[in-house]
């Protein structure tokens, strides 16, 4: 067996192991290669279950919470995905695999000038990548059907909650920046929302405004 798919087995069994058990998800994750969205010093470690910096002073979060966040929206082939947080990109080339649709917002427009880069070479052609405030959503392409959101808000952001459709579902972490944050699974039923709690997470603050790219 090769370096290569003895590193993808041990990739995989390390997601199975931290509880990504949807067939979907981890063909999606098999498909997809981290090791083009880590640049530099880290790139030897992509295939690790841990996260790594990337540039703007950002993550790319570990594959098992990239998986759990992915199989907790429960993403069908029609559905129109909103990603809050583009960050390098891996997270909405996933998504990219599970939905008809993926639209992801960065406040860096370095990050989302590097991901539309990475996404033409794998030619995933029906990710939308805008470099905005993620916080505000996408009002111009709203309802989404998911809605996932990579970096830490004190509560689950009203105005995006607003964007998702009744039946839809939300992925976000939710806690103070410097304390320990839960992942928050939202459900929006026509009677109102309901909530779930997944696990401990630590993400990165969701801010408002664009980044200074660096």
């Amino acid at each position: 067996m090769s370096d290569d798919a003895t590193r993808k087995m041990q990739f995989l069994y390390a997601l199975r192991s931290k509880g990504v058990t949807d067939k979907r998800v981890l063909s999606a994750m098999e498909t997809i290669d981290r090791g083009p969205f880590i640049r530099g010093i880290f790139s030897e470690r992509a295939y690790e279950d841990m996260p790594l910096p990337i540039a703007c002073g950002q993550t790319i979060s570990q594959p098992s919470v990239v998986g759990l966040m992915t199989q907790a929206l429960h993403i069908s082939p029609r559905d129109k995905v909103l990603e809050v947080g583009t960050g390098s990109g891996y997270q909405a080339a996933i998504l990219s695999k599970l939905a008809r649709r993926v639209y992801t917002i960065d406040r860096h427009s370095r990050l989302v000038r590097e991901a539309r880069d990475i996404f033409d070479d794998m030619d995933l052609t029906n990710i939308t990548a805008i470099t905005g405030d993620g916080s505000f959503g996408l009002s111009d392409q709203a309802p989404f059907d998911r809605i996932i959101v990579t970096a830490a808000a004190e509560d689950p952001p009203g105005t995006l909650m607003e964007q998702l459709k009744v039946g839809g579902i939300m992925v976000v972490p939710v806690g103070q920046s410097d304390a320990v944050q839960h992942l928050i699974v939202v459900r929006k039923t026509p009677e109102g929302f309901e909530y779930d709690e997944l696990r401990q997470v630590r993400f990165v603050p969701l801010l408002e405004g664009l980044g200074k790219d660096g």
